[in-house]
């Protein structure tokens, strides 16, 4: 009979002599010690050893999940025994795994600098929007940031139909979990395994395998809310609105973040189909997507939405342009032709955006327009937008400062857009004057600016008085025959002469100490910041035109160091051509992705915006999200005439559910776990995901085995992993599954 691993010989006489008792024992010996001598020393492969073909390689794009294991062992692994084997393509490679920004290129010396992660560069070096907006509130009493979030969360809302291609997908699912089932326990090993312990258990290896085994003891529920199938966990909190002391300046409709972050999944609408392409999906989209008619019935004489059999369509109007945006936006610049769109002007704010025409169509003029909304009676006004493929968050002009730097928008427009500018000392116009650029105009079309009805003539001379205190200069009126509508365009001053000029102080100039930038819950105030008039400095100097702004270095860059280490400038510039690497060698033609579907993507973890840059030739679009804990670079991708915004990604972002087809994280996620839950993390990107989007992971390969764990056990399609020295790339594909245990979230019921 064989012995067990633990048996032991006792003390008893056996029928053999006592030789064959010492060799027995001897030989048990031995193999004891060569197992626990394998088991501390890892071979180097673990850490690479995944299913999928690596990224530099021409993959196949077929959608299949269900590869077979001949073809797996087709597939071309890195692994440290083969680091040296001739590859025309091994500098690519390179690129594409260095944690640190254009280490393909750097000089000798520099190797142990580099060395360093990528978090801790960018505390040293670069202020936070985190520190920013929490040092501006200690002056003002704010609200400051909000905690971190525990890992627990509940939720959920019973789905009862499960249709034909969810089957499909769970079957995808399970043979390639099956594919990858040997390899999976090897996706969080780390160099640091290959040390050597002796026999000793490390605390690393401890660590690891416990959260291996809280993630594979993750069970999704469904969430159970009133907003059911639109649930944003931050504007849904029920339980702290009802709390509030007063509405008057919509706080019901601002933030409020639950204490505990869900881990609940979001139940899909019955009858949710794939969207529509782009451009298509500007004039239509499938209403079992967005099952809400209530504006069709309120807004369809305007032109903004309608009902059409299994369809919403959109024939392209508003409130200010019913006969259509196009003809609005070339109205704009005939009335002021130093607008210039897609020139001069390249990236707007639409404030009170409806269900965002405007911005749709500007489009066709090579302008960017972020558009918000609140999540107001303008029944899912946002949400179709981003089902268009239109640029759209939930905002309001609140109690806060929106969520942008200072002097970064090249316009701002308001089209009706119902906010009361001219009360309580402009205080929600000077916000707007804080994000617009020196230069910038502002374009007001509105009732009092066309109107002469009592309540219109009163704004319109309160409005004429704030905005010449405000030292902005009124270009031009003009009215619209066919829509029968007006437009005042401002222009706010690029030097402070007129400032310095005003015989009354009102409104006041910010403190010095006040830095326009800080953005992230930090109370408004009816205050004005000077402008900048030095040339090395930003805003003192409009940006290039369109497109050449987008590639060129910002010139007050000149003196400050970069996210990596390096000069901001030589930083900006390695970025930039790391990602155009990166996308064009691995992510346009190596992952499978049908970039046809693609239409909303997010970066979720923008330093440059290179990853942005490098897809400006697609017909997408990218939210570029700058964490509050990371360096604050977002102005420097406004001045490439792109667009972002600050997050913490320890709370939902302010989205409907089910609105980008690509989300990107680059280095997110080994640092976000050190502050908050990454389950509750992983189930946002689940909620803000689009079914049979592709999700996009760089970190390190502990990060990604966890991560790699959990969207599995969501029955997601893993479609391609990829690993290299420590550092490793993800590609999964979302699935329809969704499911059927259901959970209650307390904070989120009406």
């Amino acid at each position: 009979m064989a012995m067990g691993k633990y048996s032991r010989v006792d003390g008893k006489k056996s029928s053999g002599n006592g030789l064959t008792i010492t060799i027995v024992v001897v030989v048990s010996l031995c193999l004891v010690g060569a197992w626990m001598f394998m088991s501390s020393w890892s071979p180097s492969t673990e850490s690479v050893d995944f299913s999928s073909s690596q990224i530099a390689k021409d993959v196949e794009t077929s959608t299949k999940s269900d590869v077979t294991n001949e073809e797996v062992g087709k597939s071309e692994v890195v692994t440290e025994s083969n680091e040296e084997k001739p590859d025309p393509e091994s500098s690519v490679e390179k690129k594409e795994f260095e944690d640190n920004n254009g280490e393909g290129d750097r000089k000798d010396g520099e190797g142990e600098k580099d060395t360093e992660t990528e978090s801790n560069e960018t505390k040293e070096k670069e202020k936070t929007q985190l520190e920013e907006s929490s040092e501006e509130n200690k002056s003002e009493d704010g609200n400051g940031t909000e905690e971190n979030k525990s890992e627990d969360g509940n939720g959920t809302e019973e789905n009862t139909e499960e249709n034909t291609d969810k089957k499909t997908e769970e079957n995808t699912g399970e043979t390639e979990e099956k594919t990858e089932k040997n390899t999976d326990d090897q996706a969080e090993i780390t160099k640091e395994s290959s040390t050597g312990s002796g026999a000793w258990s490390t605390q690393l290896v401890e660590s690891q395998n416990e959260k291996k085994a809280q993630v594979s003891s993750i069970k999704w529920k469904l969430c159970n809310v009133t907003a059911g199938p639109d649930y944003i966990p931050c504007l849904d909190n029920w339980q702290a609105i009802k709390k509030l002391h007063s509405t008057k300046h919509y706080e019901h409709r601002e933030r409020h973040c639950p204490e505990e972050s869900p881990t609940c999944l979001v139940s899909l609408p019955e009858g949710y189909k794939r969207s529509i392409k782009w451009p298509k999906s500007r004039e239509k989209i499938w209403y079992n997507n967005i099952p809400h008619t209530k504006l069709a019935q309120v807004k369809g004489h305007q032109n903004w939405v309608k009902m059409s059999g299994e369809y919403l369509t959109f024939p392209g109007g508003g409130t200010q342009f019913k006969n259509g945006a196009l003809h609005y936006i070339d109205f704009l610049q005939e009335s002021y032709p130093d607008i210039a769109w897609g020139n001069r002007t390249r990236v707007i704010l639409d404030v009170g955006c409806g269900v965002a025409s405007f911005g749709g169509y500007l489009f066709d003029r090579d302008v960017l327009a972020l558009s918000f909304a609140p999540k107001d009676e303008h029944e899912a006004q946002v949400q179709f937008a981003l089902e268009r493929g239109i640029p759209a968050m939930s905002n309001v002009m609140g109690t806060k400062r929106l969520p942008f730097p200072g002097s970064v928008f090249d316009l701002i427009h308001c089209a009706r857009c119902r906010v009361p500018w001219h009360i309580e000392g402009g205080k929600l116009l000077l916000e707007l004057n804080r994000a617009l650029r020196p230069g910038g105009f502002f374009v007001w079309s509105a009732t009092p600016v066309y109107r002469k009805t009592e309540e219109d003539v009163g704004i319109w001379k309160a409005m004429s008085k704030l905005t010449k205190a405000m030292c902005w200069k009124l270009m031009t009126i003009k009215k619209d025959k066919l829509n029968e509508v007006g437009a005042a365009i401002y222009q706010k001053p690029m030097t402070n002469d007129c400032y310095n000029q005003r015989s009354q102080k009102e409104p006041p100039l910010c403190k010095d100490s006040d830095d326009q930038n800080a953005a992230w819950n930090v109370p408004l105030e009816a205050c004005m910041h000077k402008v900048t008039e030095d040339s090395s400095k930003r805003g003192a100097v409009w940006p290039e035109s369109w497109p050449e702004r987008v590639e060129t270095v910002p010139q007050w860059l000149d003196s400050q160091e970069g996210v990596y280490g390096k000069p901001a400038q030589e930083d900006f510039t390695a970025d930039q051509k790391r990602w155009k690497t990166i996308v064009s060698k691995s992510y346009l033609d190596g992952m499978g992705i049908d970039w046809s579907y693609v239409r909303n993507v997010m970066d979720m973890r923008a330093v440059y915006g290179g990853f942005a840059a490098a897809l400006k030739d697609l017909k997408l679009w990218v939210m570029n999200v700058v964490p509050i804990d990371s360096a604050d670079t977002l102005p420097i991708i406004y001045e490439r005439g792109l667009f972002g915004i600050y997050h913490d990604w320890c709370e939902s972002f302010s989205t409907y559910p089910r609105t980008y087809d690509l989300l990107h994280a680059d280095h997110l996620f080994s640092s976000l776990k050190k502050r908050c839950s990454l389950v509750s993390a992983i189930a946002e990107v689940d909620r803000i995901l689009r079914p049979q989007g592709t999700f996009i992971v760089r970190d390190d390969m502990e990060t990604i085995g966890e991560i790699e764990k959990m969207v599995k056990s969501m029955k997601w399609n893993v479609r391609m992993t990829h690993s290299k020295d420590g550092e490793g790339v993800l590609s999964v594909q979302k699935s329809l599954w969704r499911p059927t245990e259901v959970e209650t979230i307390t904070s989120a019921i009406a």
